[in-house]
């Protein structure tokens, strides 16, 4: 059974800065999601989309530890990866909404939108389907020597599904640098873990390969960014592939579209009073006495004015013109 190893490297302690800029990273990603909530239900936004609000600790955990050379790739759920990962708020914006200022020219929407500067590559609709891709993202970082790892996140839907599987052997057996990220938000769409895998320890679903995994406090930026680091250390030196299962939660549905009405509104609002990963470290720097209240509000105001001209911008932004439908099609190689 693949387990933890046991030499753990001990992090060292998040200064008060760094803990701050956690801070307003995650805050950065559920005002973003709020705002992007709203200009759904203004009918700005078409098609799905599916929001990060409650699970923001798992990629500023994750980005915190990564190399300068790593890339990321996840499933729909992905604004929060890309905000993590350094692109710019409107242009992400600007293709929730269609427009031509957006990442993918407004032809992708939420789920497509890729960076290769910063070194993300998707957002894909397909359940499952970034596995296989990030696998072959870590066979292309070993076989240029660059040093990078690739994150690969998955849901606890995902994990059930064959490729990832067909993923986990070959990464095993050519020790890929990858860490397999798995948020365990509870819920594959509207069905509990416990209903849907027959084994809810998903940490050890590398056991037949030889990967070892951890389970982590999806709720605590500064316990993922601990994981994080032990996990990125192990692929980067030569180790093979890791697994990290982010025990985490969503607050909203799956997607817009998801009442939720399959779990209860008191299971909600326990998560966010007793475990939401925002109030948590808002808590701590207090207690530090690394902020007061009022720095933590200029910090909101900040944020908010960002999400707020990113919102700007992709209502100002044009729609592509029908011409567009013809570019991006073919690269010629």
């Amino acid at each position: 059974m693949a387990t933890t190893p046991k030499r753990r490297s001990k992090a060292a302690e998040p200064s008060h800065a760094q803990l701050i800029q956690w801070y307003r990273e995650m805050l950065l990603i559920r005002r973003f999601e709020e705002k992007a909530g709203q200009l759904y239900g203004m009918g700005l936004i078409g098609g799905f989309c599916h929001l990060y609000i409650g699970q923001e600790a798992v990629v500023v955990g994750m980005q915190s530890a990564a190399g300068e050379a790593d890339s990321v790739i996840t499933s729909y759920r992905d604004h929060g990866q890309m905000l993590a990962c350094g692109m710019e708020p409107r242009g992400v914006m600007a293709e929730l909404t269609g427009r031509i200022g957006g990442y993918s020219k407004g032809k992708g929407g939420s789920m497509h939108m890729f960076s290769r500067e910063k070194r993300f590559y998707g957002g894909h609709g397909i359940v499952g389907a970034q596995v296989p891709i990030g696998t072959g993202l870590a066979l292309a970082h070993q076989y240029t020597k660059d040093g990078g790892v690739c994150h690969v996140y998955l849901g606890d839907g995902a994990v059930n599904q064959g490729q990832v599987y067909e993923s986990f052997n070959m990464a095993a057996l050519w020790k890929l640098p990858v860490v397999y990220v798995i948020e365990n938000n509870k819920y594959a769409m509207g069905t509990s873990i416990e209903r849907a895998s027959a084994g809810t320890d998903l940490c050890k679903r590398g056991s037949a390969y030889g990967i070892p995994g951890e389970a982590v406090n999806g709720m605590s930026v500064t316990e993922v960014h601990e994981a994080a680091a032990r996990a990125l250390e192990h692929a980067r030196s030569g180790n093979g592939p890791f697994i990290l299962e982010m025990k985490t939660y969503r607050y909203r549905g799956h997607s817009m579209s998801d009442p939720a009405k399959y779990r209860t509104k008191e299971e909600v609002s326990r998560m966010r009073e007793q475990h939401d990963p925002i109030d948590t470290l808002k808590a701590r720097l207090l207690e530090l006495g690394a902020v007061d209240e009022a720095a933590l509000k200029e910090i909101d105001r900040e944020v908010k004015a960002v999400v707020s001209e990113a919102a700007d911008f992709a209502q100002s932004s044009p729609e592509p013109d029908p011409a567009e439908l013809w570019t991006d099609v073919l690269i010629e190689a």
